[in-house]
């Protein structure tokens, strides 16, 4: 008996000594940091993974110290349904309430990308798809929805010419639909105020003005030429002259290998401005601000032609004649 009572003796300094073990395990793996490498690293939650999945990931890559401490940390803190999916940059020397806060937050990794003036929907698809935030094909189908496009605004059959160039930071996961959002949110912000009032005064529709800015921007790379090349198509518009604009016809070309041919000037097509008086049926890329405001207030002048000097720049007509002989002169005779 007495052996029995002298045991019983040491269940409370067993008990306290389990209990210290246990706060002191749960103390360093919540509030003593991993690693002290401060290198970054990156992970990728999908959507719809599990939280045991993400703390699993977590620790193999030796960001948190213990799987059961973190997730008791999580529950504590009502976590476990706030972790949002993303790419995320993290480090061993934070420590797991900081990771928590920031899968909480999204605060995901954001990749900027430079949508360049006068690309198409096609090249921005591409582009997008190159640097991993979207699928080509997935980002023009909607692009092309007809039951989104009205959702935002845009009456036409495709986003072309909404799509603002510019640099954007958007995360990996992004659906198609929120970067055509935040593209077209950002076509209204930089054009509000000025579009609608310029082009009711131009007696163009937002659309058409859009339309012909795009053409403005393939047309040229120097942007002091927009305002005069504006006015020679404008011109050509209120005398029933075809714009006959080759970035046009391009657009029109399936597969264009990059040979504008004498045949593709004679096909018909509803982007052939040859062909065809008037603007052609949309934008045929996303022109930026300054190509719009060269359609909306262009310079004065009675030019009606224009020809590539060959160096960038180009050399206004006003008559036939003119312009013949500058044909001959920057592009016959060279």
């Amino acid at each position: 008996m007495k052996s029995i009572r002298t045991s019983t003796r040491f269940y409370p300094l067993i008990l306290t000594a389990i209990i210290l073990a246990a706060l002191t395990h749960y103390y360093i793996a919540l509030f003593i940091p991993p690693g002290q490498s401060t290198t970054a690293v990156v992970v990728e939650f999908e959507t719809g993974a599990s939280f045991k999945q993400i703390t699993k990931t977590l620790k193999e890559k030796g960001l948190i110290r213990d799987l059961k401490a973190f997730t008791l940390l999580a529950t504590l803190r009502g976590s476990m349904k706030k972790v949002q999916a993303g790419e995320y940059e993290l480090n061993a020397t934070m420590l797991p309430a900081g990771v928590l806060e920031k899968l909480e937050k999204g605060l995901v990794i954001r990749h900027q990308i430079t949508i360049p003036e006068g690309y198409n929907i096609r090249e921005i698809a591409e582009l997008l798809e190159q640097n991993s935030l979207s699928q080509k094909e997935k980002f023009l189908a909607k692009a092309s929805d007809k039951a989104f496009l009205p959702t935002i605004g845009i009456g036409a059959a495709t986003a072309e010419g909404f799509l603002f160039p510019d640099t954007y930071q958007f995360p990996k996961g992004m659906s198609e639909e929120t970067i055509i959002k935040k593209m077209v949110s950002r076509f209204r912000e930089v054009s509000a105020g000025d579009l609608e009032m310029g082009a009711k005064a131009a007696g163009l529709s937002v659309k058409e003005v859009v339309t012909l800015a795009s053409i403005v921007e393939k047309e040229t790379g120097d942007a002091s030429e927009r305002p005069r090349i504006a006015r020679v198509f404008l011109n050509r518009l209120k005398n029933g002259i075809p714009l006959q604009s080759d970035p046009t016809v391009i657009y029109g070309i399936k597969d264009f290998n990059g040979n504008l041919t004498r045949k593709d000037l004679l096909t018909k097509t509803p982007y052939n401005t040859y062909r065809r008086r008037g603007l052609p049926p949309g934008p045929i890329a996303n022109p930026g601000a300054d190509s719009i405001k060269a359609v909306l207030y262009p310079e004065e002048g009675p030019y009606l032609y224009f020809v590539s000097r060959n160096d960038g720049t180009h050399y206004f007509s006003r008559t036939l004649s003119e312009h013949n002989r500058a044909v001959y002169k920057y592009q016959l005779k060279r």
